[in-house]
């Protein structure tokens, strides 16, 4: 997906929601740039610095290292970036900022997810949650013109995506 995406710029907002999966929460790592663009998700079983660091991993090997990330007051968060940057070979590091009005870009794009998860019944398996919010994802990737070639229709274009 990340080869037909357009590039998204050096200040990111990251946070995590919580997601019922067998009524259990589940942790929704996300992160949008500073206009609103997703840069990446991953859902992770737990809430800690080892999944933090796997999303941000994974992030930056998708869309290129930024030069700042915006994130709540989680110390898993700012542990992660840390370690990110102790494991860089570039002296370029990630700059971490902590201002809680900054983050309400990704807070209100957490709402979209929420607003189709909400109708659904639930989740009864891992996987099928995986499946279904990278589903969500990519449709709200479409709706965001974050396509480099898109289709004559959304629709279309979603196709060709999930191909």
């Amino acid at each position: 997906m990340h080869k037909r995406k357009k590039q998204v710029c050096d200040s990111w907002r990251m946070d995590e929601t919580y997601i019922k999966v067998k009524g259990r929460d589940m942790y929704l790592y996300r992160a949008v740039d500073k206009y609103g663009n997703t840069v990446d998700f991953l859902l992770t079983r737990r809430r800690q610095k080892m999944s933090a660091q796997k999303f941000f991993n994974k992030a930056i090997g998708n869309n290129g290292k930024p030069r700042v990330i915006n994130i709540d007051k989680s110390g898993a968060n700012s542990s992660a970036i840390l370690t990110v940057n102790k494991r860089s070979l570039s002296s370029k590091k990630i700059k971490i900022r902590k201002v809680k009005y900054l983050n309400n870009i990704i807070e209100q794009d957490h709402r979209r997810i929420k607003r189709r998860i909400r109708i659904m019944t639930g989740f009864k398996e891992f996987e099928s949650a995986q499946r279904t919010l990278s589903g969500i994802e990519v449709v709200s990737i479409i709706k965001k013109d974050q396509i480099i070639n898109p289709c004559s229709t959304s629709f279309k274009t979603f196709c060709s995506l999930v191909a």
